[in-house]
């Protein structure tokens, strides 16, 4: 098996073309919806996968070139039930000091005693969401970076139109507490393939925290299906993208307003 690459190379400007397609893609998403101004802090929801080190990457490398200034930290929770092996939080804490990121890693209870003996996906989410929130405000910061792709979009629209009867998805840029906090996501058109390449090419220190449901869950039935579709027709997943009101109102230039999450007239 070939080495993996040092992702140092990237940092000093060695970037393929297709990395750098990537990191255009995200600024391109960007800049579409408005994600981040001059001088805003953006505080990177680092799980450890290929996905949010990926954001890292974009988002330092993007901020070399751009002329706009804005701040970027991550935070990656540590469930106590379930640690992250020191060896990987050396590595997480290099990578991310090597984009010029600080970082700081979260420990805290995968099961409160608030879940009542209970847990699924839905209240480990809702957990780590509000770990974030806390954290970001009590530092200020107003905007939360997730690494959600454009499979997960695509994965989230399926779930929600077959089990739930309502054609809604994650959004680009989704308020909370009315427009006080923002979610963004800047990979919102890039395909997950695009950050495995990533991780298998180059050195990562990705680690996968531990999910019970991690194989059993509706999104990982989804994703072979999914594929399947894109057989049929390989632009599947962007049919799906464009076929969502925040997208369809954009291709008749009207302007998005990322405190209201959707497209104003």
């Amino acid at each position: 098996m070939e080495d993996k690459k040092s992702y140092l190379d990237l940092i000093a400007g060695d970037i393929p073309p297709w990395v750098m397609r990537f990191v255009k893609g995200v600024g391109k998403a960007i800049n579409t919806y408005n994600m981040i101004q001059e001088n805003d802090k953006v505080l990177i929801a680092a799980s450890g996968g290929k996905d949010s080190l990926a954001l890292a990457l974009a988002l330092s490398l993007r901020r070399k070139w751009m002329p706009v200034s804005y701040d970027i930290e991550a935070v990656m929770i540590n469930w106590i039930e379930h640690p992250i092996p020191d060896e990987y939080r050396e590595k997480l804490r290099k990578y991310f000091e090597d984009l010029d990121i600080k970082f700081t890693m979260l420990d805290e209870r995968q099961y409160p005693d608030s879940f009542k003996g209970e847990f699924n996906c839905y209240l480990c989410s809702r957990n780590r969401r509000r770990i974030l929130f806390e954290y970001a405000d009590k530092h200020d910061i107003k905007l939360i970076a997730m690494g959600h792709h454009l499979d997960d979009l695509v994965e989230t629209t399926m779930m929600n139109l077959c089990f739930r009867a309502n054609f809604s998805t994650m959004l680009p840029v989704q308020q909370f507490f009315d427009g006080k906090m923002h979610i963004i996501r800047p990979m919102i058109e890039i395909h997950e393939n695009v950050a495995r390449r990533l991780s298998d090419g180059y050195d990562f220190p990705t680690v996968k925290p531990v999910c019970p449901y991690d194989q059993t869950n509706i999104r990982s039935s989804l994703k072979p299906i999914v594929s399947q579709l894109c057989h049929i027709d390989k632009l599947t997943r962007e049919h799906i993208y464009n076929a969502h009101e925040f997208n369809y109102k954009l291709e008749l230039k009207t302007e998005y307003d990322p405190n209201k999450g959707k497209v104003q007239e």
